[in-house]
């Protein structure tokens, strides 16, 4: 569903307290539903602006920067760690491909390196 405009937000906002009408002829005639009349003005009421909240929308992030900073000296200390040892040691509850995300937005990647030379005879 697409979000209302602001003009829009507004102009439902400004008939309501003009008490152009109630909040089902209100609805009715800017072709919204009686439910986004109340929760314009509801929000209008708890904080104050009546803007899009996107922003707030979804499941919050998992790893703060106390998580980060702990997964580089992991790191650092032993780089050959598996994304389970790595999770083991940050104490979370997460799955592994969000620790590999997590790796991949923090530019640090996670290849485990052949141990022994390259081989002479073709490329690898």
């Amino acid at each position: 569903m697409k979000t209302l405009s602001l003009d829009l937000r507004e102009r439902i906002v400004a008939a309501y307290d003009a008490e152009q009408g109630t909040r089902e002829e209100i609805a009715k005639r800017f072709r919204v539903s009686v439910a986004m009349v109340k929760k314009l003005l509801a929000q209008r009421r708890r904080i104050g602006d009546i803007g899009a909240l996107h922003h707030r929308a979804g499941r919050k992030p998992m790893f703060g920067e106390e998580h980060r900073q702990q997964l580089r000296e992991l790191i650092a200390r032993k780089p050959d760690a598996t994304l389970v040892e790595m999770r083991e040691s940050l104490q979370l509850r997460c799955t592994l491909p969000a620790i590999h995300y997590l790796l991949t937005r923090m530019g640090l990647t996670y290849k485990k390196r052949r141990s022994m030379p390259a081989s002479r005879t073709g490329r690898t």
